[in-house]
């Protein structure tokens, strides 16, 4: 079962119910600016984590600005879509009650996740939402640190982060030319583990990298592994079947 860090209390709690009842996802987005796209994307990967690990879930997005370049935004950094605060009532009772938010925010009820912020650096949000870099891109480079950690965009963090996510795409690409094979158990208690571990994203990233210099594991369990962490990434790493020489 994913368990979170509460930022106000500092404690280990279960993101959803003992028997997985629903968990409402609540996004604070007071305007579009980089730290916001984070909290989006962390928001999202809770979102996802929960539904794999089978707990419904009910997200929505508050905040009164920007609300159009906002979900734009959300489109294009493969954010599952997200109800609009205003129109919905409180959560169900019996509901786990989740917010995402900036570092420094507050929330009267349930659990709340803060987000670090983001250094803009030569990123310029106003063109193009995401300042011209490749949504893909962005959205790796934002996820990989863990959430308590400040991020800068500039030259380095974005050009390891496009090499990155190339190669992958790359080796993904090649693997899928071989016979499948289906996830080791192994990795994937890993995968989950480091997942259901306050979301750590590198964790999991790290198991990627192992999965990739195993000798002995089969190019299309390879393929299967990134193709089911990629379930959580949302970095669309089977985007390139087909391309492989």
């Amino acid at each position: 079962m994913l368990r979170i860090t509460d930022t106000r209390t500092g404690e280990s709690v279960d993101a959803s119910t003992a028997r997985r009842g629903l968990t409402r996802v609540e996004v604070h987005a007071p305007g579009l600016d980089a730290t916001t796209l984070r909290v989006l994307l962390v928001a999202d990967v809770l979102v996802r984590a929960l539904e794999l690990g089978g707990t419904p879930v009910w997200a929505l997005m508050s905040g009164d600005r920007d609300r159009a370049e906002l979900r734009t935004a959300c489109a294009a950094l493969g954010v599952r879509p997200l109800e609009d605060r205003r129109d919905t009532g409180a959560a169900p009772a019996g509901a786990r009650v989740i917010h995402v938010a900036q570092e420094g925010g507050t929330t009267s009820d349930g659990i709340w996740i803060g987000v670090a912020p983001v250094d803009p650096g030569p990123v310029l949000l106003g063109q193009g939402v995401v300042g011209g870099v490749n949504p893909d891109v962005l959205r790796l480079a934002l996820l990989a640190p863990r959430r308590s950690t400040p991020v800068r965009l500039d030259d380095t963090s974005l050009d390891e982060a496009r090499a990155g996510l190339a190669h992958w795409r790359r080796a993904v690409a090649a693997w899928a030319r071989r016979p499948s094979r289906p996830v080791p158990d192994e990795l994937r208690e890993q995968l989950r583990g480091a997942w259901e571990d306050d979301l750590d994203i590198a964790s999991v990233l790290r198991v990627l990298g192992r999965v990739e210099s195993e000798p002995e594991l089969p190019d299309g369990a390879r393929f299967e592994t990134y193709a089911y962490a990629d379930r959580l990434l949302g970095l669309e790493l089977t985007r390139d079947l087909g391309a492989a020489a």
